[in-house]
């Protein structure tokens, strides 16, 4: 997708703090943080939500949640953070590229919404 704001990030053509990648995903700290930690994990390969994810992508959605365990403990809040997948417009979801936001460093209230 070329006009996806995500996969030009991906892609290096707009800037971000890389804080992780591999052949699969990359993360990087989230532009308008709404929590200390605030970092977006993605797929590289672009599909715009969950709606659109299949059985073959469930080894990536699982990478996704052990990444932000990862990155959860070198960021040192490993003793409590979130991860959280808007899915839709409805959701808060807005931009269409799968992404995962790893949040954390304060304390969260239940329910989210």
């Amino acid at each position: 997708m070329t006009d996806c704001m995500f996969c030009k990030i991906e892609r290096g053509e707009v800037p971000a703090r890389i804080v992780y990648q591999d052949a699969e995903l990359f993360a990087f700290d989230d532009l308008a943080p709404q929590a200390p930690t605030h970092i977006l994990i993605c797929p590289r390969r672009h599909f715009a939500s969950l709606n659109e994810a299949t059985t073959e992508d469930a080894a990536t959605l699982g990478r996704m949640q052990l990444v932000g365990a990862q990155l959860a403990g070198e960021r040192g809040i490993a003793s409590g953070y979130r991860t959280v997948i808007n899915n839709g417009r409805a959701a808060g979801q807005s931009v269409f590229h799968l992404h995962m936001h790893l949040l954390g460093g304060r304390e969260f209230r239940w329910p989210p919404g």
